[in-house]
């Protein structure tokens, strides 16, 4: 059975799209079968991965349908051009189809109960949810196993998180008393600057051992991997910011071990 891990932040720009991208490649490297989820209205996992999240011709089966209930999450499924590494894309639509949800039965749990049907045939589910505390972000926290906490190491890095391990807390009161946090990853760190290395410690402080040993630094490479369609691993295994993901992703596995 899958470890289903959702990758979360309300703040936008903290790196987490990148995060759960290269966490599957990385994961999907080193032999594990790894799907990842792109439950993100703004697509961005979906075009980071080389797929033109416009042309609907092109996307087929979505999680707008999957989640609306007019398509299994199989149907949605497709592999990348990397090995052991499936993809079960997204549209802007699905932001309308999360209006359309709010009304139905069991809207809390459509991504579960979708992703039930598929868990066997992966060793890995990386959900990457929207940036918000949306029925969506909701719906990846009943769904998972474990909570992945991107934060950028920048100036109001912790600002609104404490919002979010409170819905953490209530969806496991409620819905789900298995999740559990995996970590809090510090992204876009620049150990030259004396902001970078303050928040960094107060990251630490605050999680304690929740906080994975490695940061991701800021890094060129990352930054135009998606513009290309590829992980940054694929793109320049040998940049400071692959190294970073694929040593992350060991503590990953050692975490869900």
């Amino acid at each position: 059975m899958a470890k289903v891990i959702c990758v979360t932040n309300q703040k936008g720009g903290v790196g987490k799209t990148t995060t759960a991208v290269n966490l599957a490649y990385y994961l999907a490297k080193d032999k594990f079968k790894t799907l990842l989820i792109d439950f993100d209205p703004q697509g961005n996992a979906t075009s980071g991965l080389g797929i033109d999240k416009t042309d609907s011709g092109v996307l087929g089966i979505t999680m707008t349908n999957v989640i609306l209930g007019v398509a299994q999450l199989s149907d949605a499924i497709r592999p990348t051009k990397y090995k052991n590494f499936d993809l079960a894309p997204t549209a802007p639509d699905l932001a309308n189809a999360e209006v359309e949800i709010t009304g139905m039965q069991r809207k809390f749990v459509r991504l579960r109960d979708a992703i039930r049907s598929v868990e066997n045939n992966y060793d890995y589910i990386i959900i990457d949810s929207p940036p918000s505390l949306s029925l969506l972000t909701v719906n990846g926290m009943i769904a998972s196993n474990y909570l992945l906490l991107p934060v950028q190491t920048e100036f109001y890095a912790l600002e609104g998180v404490a919002q979010l391990l409170e819905s953490m807390k209530l969806v496991m009161k409620q819905a789900n008393p298995s999740l559990r946090l995996l970590g809090v990853l510090a992204t876009m760190y620049d150990k030259r600057t004396s902001l970078s290395i303050q928040v960094y410690n107060e990251i630490q402080k605050y999680f304690k051992n929740l906080t994975f040993k490695t940061t991701i630094p800021r890094n060129v490479r990352v930054a135009e991997a998606p513009s290309h369609g590829v992980p940054v691993g694929a793109y320049d295994k040998f940049s400071k910011g692959a190294k970073a993901y694929k040593a992350f992703t060991k503590e990953v596995e050692e975490r869900t071990k």
